[in-house]
């Protein structure tokens, strides 16, 4: 597994990271043995990059992560976040930025872990109600304290990127960016780069629908979180499966599956970008780490331009869009 470097702080990871939410939380299915054998077999392929957050679970899939890479702390960089509060019901509280809860939210996080510090710590979604500056500052405490490396931030704006990073250097911003998702291509992957700041690509697969999976919505297990996005929606599914036919029909001429080409597409956007695609089985696992492999030439990315232009997906990502892009 190639490197790649996140920033212009010394942050350095794999190529290719792991996202482990769905282990825990959102979508049906989960199977905690399986989830650890997952994070195994990713260590054995040389992924070194987890990504985690405390309002997965909430709370049990930073324990569960911890619990797996318990005894190879010196062979990964771990990276979770803040911001989302829950209540260890599920119950939703808001976006939560204040100094005093950035401190106490890594202190839990450090617990459940089980590690003495955080290699890369994300503010999850910005809170409106707190300025950025005192999120930041709050954040830079704790790597002065010794308890965080580096800091990210995630679904952030162009303009709140820049505010941050007058604060502390931000080394990567975390947002949805894929061949359905391309909203961050206008502002905040232009500004990331002017500032040197790297760009961690969750949901590179479209939530797993640019794989070509979910033929139909029934596809998706009743008490999946992917029913209530835009995207699945029996009004939008058709259109967006039309669109995901010129990926396999790419995939098929190439020999790779939809899936590998969609993974392809993000590791081509730069050097400077990490996708973290999420799964919680070793087959997916094994699929998903061949893409770093797949060379495009610039006809297949013209292609695929061409297939999945910016703006071509029916739907917002997200019900509510008023969190993202703050």
């Amino acid at each position: 597994m190639d490197t790649r470097r996140l920033g212009a702080q010394g942050l350095i990871v794999s190529a290719q990271g792991l996202g482990c939410m769905g282990m825990s939380d959102f979508y049906a299915g989960r199977d905690e043995a399986e989830a650890i054998a997952t994070i195994h077999r990713a260590l054995e392929l040389g992924v070194t990059f987890f990504d985690t957050a405390d309002m997965y679970g909430p709370f049990t899939n930073e324990r569960l992560v911890g619990r797996a890479l318990a005894g190879r702390r010196d062979d990964v960089v771990l990276a979770t976040k803040f911001g989302n509060e829950r209540l260890a019901d599920g119950t939703w509280l808001g976006i939560n930025g204040r100094p005093e809860y950035v401190r106490s939210a890594c202190d839990a996080s450090l617990e459940r872990l089980g590690v003495d510090v955080i290699d890369l710590y994300f503010q999850h979604r910005v809170d409106l109600d707190t300025p950025i500056e005192e999120t930041v500052g709050a954040m830079t405490e704790l790597v002065r304290e010794g308890k965080v490396r580096y800091l990210g931030l995630s679904e952030a704006g162009a303009e709140t990127i820049r505010r941050a990073h007058a604060v502390h250097p931000i080394s990567a911003l975390q947002s949805e960016w894929s061949l359905w998702s391309r909203d961050v291509e206008r502002e905040v992957v232009p500004a990331v780069r002017e500032l040197g700041i790297g760009f961690v690509a969750y949901s590179p697969i479209g939530r797993g629908f640019l794989s070509g999976r979910f033929r139909t919505l029934a596809d998706l297990d009743e008490d999946d979180r992917r029913r209530a996005m835009p995207r699945f929606a029996a009004a939008n599914f058709e259109q967006n499966r039309a669109l995901v036919e010129g990926i396999e029909e790419l995939a098929g001429e190439k020999g790779v599956t939809a899936a590998q080409l969609a993974l392809a597409w993000v590791l081509a956007q730069g050097e400077d970008v990490v996708p973290i695609p999420g799964t919680k089985r070793r087959r997916y696992l094994e699929e998903n780490v061949t893409a770093v492999s797949i060379e495009l030439t610039a006809g297949d990315l013209a292609r695929l331009d061409e297939a999945f232009p910016p703006g071509a997906a029916s739907g917002d990502r997200y019900p509510n869009m008023s969190t993202v892009n703050r």
